[in-house]
């Protein structure tokens, strides 16, 4: 063995001595040696890990840090800073059984890389890799927690152990413990050759996979010097495990202390498949895709047939509110293109008229005092014969064919009533309590109102024509207001008359 190497172990074997005491304290919650304890989960199978992912849920709990997994190289327990120390922890436990591990080590002064395998009476079984020690593994054990300053070995490694991933095996029985290095046996142990059996490794064990800084400046002394050397916390230090084999030599369901002798003799074992199991062996969620693989035939074709029944049913509803839509768009093109038409229809008539439609006259009737005639206006834009147009054959007077026509107010015919009465004072007979306010003509003055051209067309009656008999409007007589029925019979000096007692009314101002 050439000087170097020999160094190396012997500066390891020193170190083991130093570190013994550490090592072996492990904590656990419940201490069978001293106390009744809760049974523990088993395992009750085998299976590989593989840490391309995160474990199956309720497999393993991660603590004092993250693990990280990727397909490539697996789960990645990196140290970042000062207090970091992420570790894998099983939730199961194994009675008696085999490991392999698939890891890489991580380089680094006081960083320690670990596989370690424990019970609750404080039983173990360890595998470390020194980060300043890049060409051996150690393996130790510890038994009811008591410590033992010789029990650590150190191996070679070929290749060594930072650069590539090593197979890292432990298989144990009640007759011998083996630890294996790429399948090849390193290390044995037989129970008569730990303290006769008494710090033989036998009652049921977790796995844990982790890294922790040896190093650290709070660690003891002793520690320091077995890790190394002081850790640097300046940059991250990382341990790679690829995958985890973990068989369980015994079946069951759980795992309990029948004593407090913490003998493989006092294990009982419930029958049942366990938690772990059951997780492990749990189908996972499909996605639809297989769902739908997973289908018959038969099942398939009637989901065909009812989607096609739907898109059927779909296209129609579409294609009808498509149609509905069109026809409904026409309709309303073409309302809209006839009222276009109507107003460019009126507007050329405007035009060839000569008129401005936006200067139309207002509809209405005016009255003239001085000449005791309403004039008609009609509007520019209603046609002869309309509500608010003339009439289509309009009287006219004048004969100048003018939209507006005067007409006289009262009728001074034959028909009149002061013809039959011309010899009395009053100027008509009363008809319904009211008088017209006709005079008869006296001799030598001229006619009140020039006689008609033609018969008068007494289908008009403007609201504001005075003196006519069933006028709604207020009756009025030359300007002078009138009410709709007659006022007792008044003397001289009545309103209305224009003067007591003159006049061709005799002692009246006026027919009422």
């Amino acid at each position: 063995m050439p000087s170097q190497s020999f160094l190396m172990l012997a500066t390891a074997l020193l170190s083991s001595v130093l570190v013994s005491p550490v090592a072996g304290q492990l904590y656990t919650d419940c201490n069978p040696l001293n106390a009744t304890c809760p049974a523990d989960p088993a395992l009750g199978t085998e299976h590989t890990f593989y840490f391309n992912a995160t474990p199956p849920t309720g497999t393993f709990n991660t603590t004092a840090g993250t693990v990280d997994y990727s397909v490539d190289q697996g789960a990645a327990f990196t140290i970042n800073k000062k207090g970091e120390s992420p570790t894998l922890i099983s939730n199961f436990y194994f009675f008696f059984g085999r490991t392999e591990v698939h890891l890489k080590a991580a380089s680094g002064t006081g960083i320690i890389s670990s596989i370690v395998w424990s019970s609750d009476v404080l039983d173990e079984v360890d595998w470390e890799f020194l980060g300043g020690n890049a060409t051996h593994a150690s393996t130790n054990y510890f038994g009811k927690g008591q410590p033992d300053f010789h029990n650590a070995g150190y191996h070679p490694v070929d290749g060594g152990v930072q650069d590539d991933y090593h197979n890292y095996t432990c298989v144990w029985t009640k007759e011998k413990l083996e630890w294996y290095i790429d399948t090849k046996l390193i290390r044995t142990l037989l129970p008569e050759d730990a303290n006769n059996t008494l710090y033989y490794p036998q009652t049921p064990m977790k796995l844990s996979l982790g890294i922790w800084a040896g190093g650290d400046p709070d660690q003891p002394k002793g520690t320091i010097e077995w890790a190394g050397g002081v850790t640097d916390y300046s940059r991250p230090y990382t341990m790679y495990v690829k995958s985890a084999q973990v068989e369980d030599y015994s079946t069951g369901k759980e795992y309990s202390y029948g004593d407090h002798s913490g003998s493989w003799e006092s294990i009982k074992i419930a029958s049942g498949n366990s938690t772990a199991y059951e997780n492990i062996n749990r189908q996972p969620e499909k996605s639809l895709s297989e769902k739908w693989n997973d289908l018959p035939s038969s099942t398939k074709s009637g989901v065909y047939a009812a989607a096609g029944g739907v898109g059927a049913l779909l296209f129609v509803a579409l294609a009808f509110y498509y149609i509905r839509q069109r026809r409904r768009g026409k309709q309303e093109a073409a309302l809209l293109a006839q009222r276009q038409e109507q107003e460019r229809v009126e507007l050329e008539r405007f035009k060839k008229e000569g008129r401005n439609p936006d200067a139309l006259a207002f509809d209405g009737a005016d009255y003239d005092a001085k000449s005791g005639m309403a004039t008609t206006t009609y509007a520019m834009d209603s046609p002869p014969g309309s509500a608010a147009g003339p009439p289509e054959k309009a009287w006219d007077p004048t004969g100048s064919g003018a939209t507006g026509a005067a007409m006289p107010l009262l009728r001074d015919d034959a028909m009149s009533p002061h013809h039959a009465n011309s010899g009395s004072g009053f100027s008509g007979s009363p008809q319904n309590n009211n008088f017209s306010p006709v005079r008869s003509q006296s001799p030598g003055l001229p006619p009140q109102f020039p006689p008609p051209a033609s018969p008068v067309n007494r289908s008009f009656s403007p609201s504001n024509a005075p003196g006519r008999m069933g006028s709604p409007g207020a009756q009025s007589s030359y300007g002078v207001p009138r009410i709709n029925s007659p006022a007792p019979n008044r003397g001289p000096g009545s309103p209305g008359s224009p003067g007591a007692g003159h006049g061709p009314y005799g002692g009246y101002g006026g027919a009422r």
